[in-house]
């Protein structure tokens, strides 16, 4: 008679299952990660210093008469968003794509890569330079609290992200079209219906156009917010485990944890421009840089000074985003209770996020719980609620 496995036992049976040279894998990936997080701090100080030294953005302000103006602002403020971006590109093909490959986690080909790159980076020219020059105007008329009303209109952003990025940005990156019929829509459809989204917003997705990686989002806000899986998972997931997956991101949706980032970014935003305002004429002037506060042409300081804060936060944003994830794991097993699903599902994302990381790793890099503790949050719950149905058949 063979012995019943504990929620641990099982757990760590499922982790062992991807087999020691996967494993590695995984973990060399994901300390890579660590270091490319690192290393785009250093990247970007590099990118400031060779646009202060060759004097890039002082060389385009000088050409305007009045360079405090909105139309010279909102260009200098694009020149820097696009020439930070071709000095950075190297280290972007790099990171973005040749590692992706090189682990079998992409099989994109470059010039594919090269313009989405391009297509992404003329709608940050365009949105980040606007709000550049909104940054830049509440400088010079609020005074002394301008990082007050900058963040303020950070969270403006933010929500009009939120609403205009499923209709308007994310198709223009990927083809959309609605789930054929079948027992995956059926199963789509209640969860859409369970998180109040209407039927006709859910989408199948050409996700592996980018990437290998089995994946599924609820996006928007409101009247945009949809439901979207990637054609990976139909590919490679049981019904179950799609069901079980779709669950977790609608809970996202459900437990409104959009609005948690629609009130904390702009927190952390105007911390951001609060220090910014302190350690703009220090850093500007390790730099080597003569630009005030208010002028676009310090915009390497801006960045250098984001990259660095950026990294110190990193860990309370990664906590904030763990306890989400967490929390929607446990929404998916309340309302599709598919544990042995959402386990074997989540066991998929070793791939590229390796399960066993020690405690300080995952405290300080990780956006999400480490695979094996997910794992075993699902046998707790399988142990806990019981259910005698017949396994799930495999998608079509």
């Amino acid at each position: 008679m063979t012995a019943t496995l504990t929620p641990a036992q099982e757990a760590a049976r499922m982790v062992d299952s991807l087999g020691p040279e996967a494993l590695a894998k995984a973990q060399a990936y994901t300390t890579g990660n660590h270091w490319v997080l690192l290393g785009g701090v250093l990247v970007s100080v590099l990118v400031a210093v060779i646009m202060v030294r060759l004097k890039l953005l002082d060389r385009i302000a000088a050409r305007f008469k009045q360079p405090q103006r909105f139309l010279p602002t909102l260009l200098v403020s694009a020149a820097f968003l696009v020439l930070s971006t071709l000095i950075a590109l190297p280290w972007t093909i790099y990171t973005d794509w040749h590692r992706e490959r090189s682990y079998d986690l992409s099989s994109q080909p470059l010039g594919d890569f090269l313009g989405q790159l391009a297509m992404g980076e003329a709608i940050g020219t365009v949105l980040g330079g606007l709000f550049l020059t909104g940054v830049y105007a509440l400088i010079r008329k609020t005074g002394k609290r301008w990082w007050l009303w900058s963040g303020g209109l950070a969270g403006v952003m933010t929500l009009l992200g939120l609403l205009a990025g499923p209709p308007l940005i994310e198709p223009l990156f990927n083809d959309y079209k609605p789930v054929p019929p079948g027992e995956v829509r059926t199963a789509l459809e209640q969860i859409a219906e369970d998180v109040d989204i209407p039927k006709d917003r859910i989408f199948l997705y050409d996700g592996s156009r980018q990437s290998d990686r089995f994946t599924a989002n609820v996006s928007g806000l409101g009247p945009s917010a949809r439901i979207a899986i990637a054609d990976v998972a139909l590919k490679e997931a049981s019904l179950a485990e799609v069901r079980a997956v779709t669950g977790h991101e609608a809970g996202h949706y459900k437990l409104g944890h959009i609005w948690r980032y629609v009130v904390i970014f702009p927190l952390l935003a105007m911390l951001f421009f609060f220090l910014l305002d302190r350690l703009f004429v220090p850093t500007a002037r390790a730099l080597g840089s003569d630009a005030r506060l208010d002028e676009p042409r310090g915009l390497p300081v801006f960045a250098v000074v984001g990259s660095v804060l950026g990294l110190l936060v990193t860990p309370l944003t990664n906590t904030l985003t763990r306890v989400g994830e967490a929390e929607a794991d446990h929404y998916s097993l309340v309302t599709v209770n598919e544990p042995d699903a959402l386990a074997t599902a989540l066991v998929k994302t070793a791939e590229y996020r390796y399960p066993r990381p020690s405690a300080i790793e995952e405290a300080l890099f990780y956006t999400h719980p480490s695979v094996e503790k997910r794992a075993l949050r699902a046998m707790e719950w399988k142990a806990a609620h019981p259910k005698a149905e017949a396994p799930s058949a495999t998608a079509q």
